[in-house]
């Protein structure tokens, strides 16, 4: 998809790039494949706020995406490419043989009228799925499980794309974008290409009224608040927040680690570039 820039004709208009959407889905999604969405605000079930600068925004659908890609051997067609408010990346309806039909993450280079399948072993061709022991080494990779028929959990935002680089004992050796070396399950599904709409980092929304519509609220820096309010608050004129910058909360933050020891630690041969 390409970028959109915009005329000046308002201060909001001036710094516009949108990604041009206009080769996508007109209509409303696949009544059957959406579910209602409720906005949390940021509250939990107690109506505490546990996440600041959440609330308002467009009333949304929930498409519900096939993340686990259990229809073996059936030939589906991709009927349309929609947006979906709810990810960054597009979506794919697909429309099988069978008469079924189902949502799943569009990749690059998929159109309207292409095949898809999932099989144990399939052609190494966008939106086709299977087991990572039966790919070819090499092959660019998404929507990856991470516990075979858990279902997709990883490499699924827009733009974002894995590399199969080996194979060794059941396992399969995966290449993050990060530039993390992993070892996956080699009976994990896994989808052929790379995610759409990888423009999208390339957008800029122009005014903050477009944010609010996605319903992100103002967050305000800590630096320019009362020492009431937050720790790096206060102080005559400008300060840079202090030697060790935190959370409201006392909490590091700006690049402090907070992994805790985990059990798939394991499973990482190489870390993500510093």
């Amino acid at each position: 998809m390409a970028l959109k820039k915009f005329n000046p004709t308002s201060p909001g208009q001036r710094q516009l790039v949108q990604i041009d959407r206009s080769d996508l889905y007109k209509g409303k999604p696949e009544k059957t494949l959406t579910e209602g969405l409720n906005k949390t605000g940021g509250r939990n079930n107690q109506g505490r706020q546990t996440n600041r600068n959440i609330g308002g925004g467009h009333k949304r659908r929930y498409r519900i995406i096939d993340w686990k890609r259990t229809k073996f051997d059936v030939e589906g067609t991709v009927e349309r490419i929609e947006y979906d408010p709810n990810r960054s990346a597009f979506i794919a309806l697909i429309s099988y043989a069978d008469g079924e039909k189902a949502y799943i993450i569009a990749p690059q280079r998929l159109a309207a009228g292409d095949k898809v399948i999932a099989s144990e072993k399939a052609d190494v061709k966008p939106g086709n799925a299977m087991p990572l022991k039966n790919m070819p080494v090499g092959t660019i990779i998404h929507n990856v499980e991470l516990k075979p028929g858990k279902g997709a959990q990883m490499i699924r935002a827009a733009g974002a794309y894995g590399q199969l680089v080996g194979r060794d004992q059941g396992y399969a050796q995966i290449k993050l974008t990060s530039g993390e070396l992993r070892l996956v399950r080699g009976e994990c599904m896994a989808t052929v290409g790379a995610v759409s709409n990888s423009e999208r980092l390339n957008t800029n929304m122009g005014k903050a009224g477009r944010n609010r519509w996605k319903g992100r609220r103002p967050h305000v820096r800590g630096v320019v608040k009362n020492p009431v309010d937050h720790p790096h608050g206060g102080g005559e004129g400008r300060t840079s927040g202090g030697r060790h910058p935190v959370t409201p909360w006392g909490k590091p933050t700006k690049g402090a680690k907070t992994r805790k020891n985990k059990a798939t630690d394991k499973f990482i041969i190489k870390r993500r570039k510093k």
